[in-house]
């Protein structure tokens, strides 16, 4: 054989793995989320009131190929399934991605979330791609579907002081605010949402739980030398599940969609179904 042929056949040979590493790393970006759960004891529950399941599900990226609206609603079925109590939305529902075969509108972005399923209703917390994105347009029609957005704000939903800190990547994060805000709703159970969990340092005080997304668990995480970037200020301190920092429990979820390629490796995508129960 040819010094020529045998290149072609190597040439020929990493094609190969080229292609079936791709056609893995999309099936993984593909494929339905992992449900993890976790359960988090509140030494101040009310008297009398049952335990709450709280849904986070986070950075849902909606472009096409890999997150059409049509697969984002066939999520949304099945975690209606779950029958939480509440769903927290942690920000970035869109993609502008540059590999996008398809950007969508606000309204089909935020169509599918409108399908989700909770007595205590749904809230969201933008991220940073929804403020690239058009962040106007997609509050407008998160408000027309129903869904409740907390900028820097605070809601008192049934036993729970829910507050919504904006997005601290793209510099619009005011956790002073929202403190303030949560504490003008008087007594309750303080959880946080928000996209990025580089908000937990500034905190000052521990909330019951703080729930969010971004880091995408790394999206694409290698053997032995892990993922390229978490995309936080704190590197791998909030990469990823459920983390105790200090006394905070922090949920970050892997998200529900892709940033920048749509692939995944070693990085499922995932949603959390926390319950909030009473210290024994």
């Amino acid at each position: 054989m040819t010094p020529r042929r045998r290149w072609r056949r190597w040439l020929a040979l990493l094609a190969l793995v080229g292609i079936a590493l791709i056609a893995k790393g999309y099936w993984n970006a593909t494929r339905d989320p992992v449900v993890r759960t976790a359960t988090v004891a509140v030494a101040d529950w009310p008297a009398g009131q049952a335990p709450l399941n709280i849904l986070l599900l986070s950075d849902t990226h909606v472009a096409g190929p890999d997150m059409p609206p049509e697969r984002l609603a066939r999520i949304v079925g099945e975690l209606n399934a779950l029958k939480p109590d509440l769903v927290l939305v942690a920000g970035d529902l869109v993609s502008e991605k540059r590999l996008a075969t398809h950007v969508y509108t606000a309204d089909e972005v935020v169509a599918p979330l409108a399908k989700l399923k909770a007595p205590l209703g749904v809230v969201v917390a933008p991220g940073n791609h929804d403020h690239w994105f058009e962040p106007d347009a997609l509050r407008a029609a998160l408000e027309r579907h129903g869904l409740r957005v907390l900028q820097n704000e605070a809601v008192k939903l049934g036993p729970l002081i829910v507050g919504g800190v904006d997005d601290d990547f793209s510099g619009h994060a005011d956790v002073p605010k929202t403190l303030a805000a949560m504490d003008a709703l008087g007594p309750g159970v303080p959880v946080m949402v928000t996209h990025s969990p580089d908000v937990v340092p500034g905190l000052g005080r521990r909330v019951a739980a703080v729930f969010a997304g971004h880091t995408h668990c790394g999206q694409i995480r290698f053997p032995l030398i892990g993922a390229l970037s978490y995309v936080s200020r704190y590197g791998d301190r909030f990469a990823c599940g459920d983390i105790e920092d200090g006394q905070q429990r922090v949920f970050v979820g892997a998200g529900l969609g892709t940033s920048l390629v749509p692939l995944r490796f070693n990085t499922p995508p995932d949603v959390w179904l926390v319950t909030l129960e009473p210290k024994s």
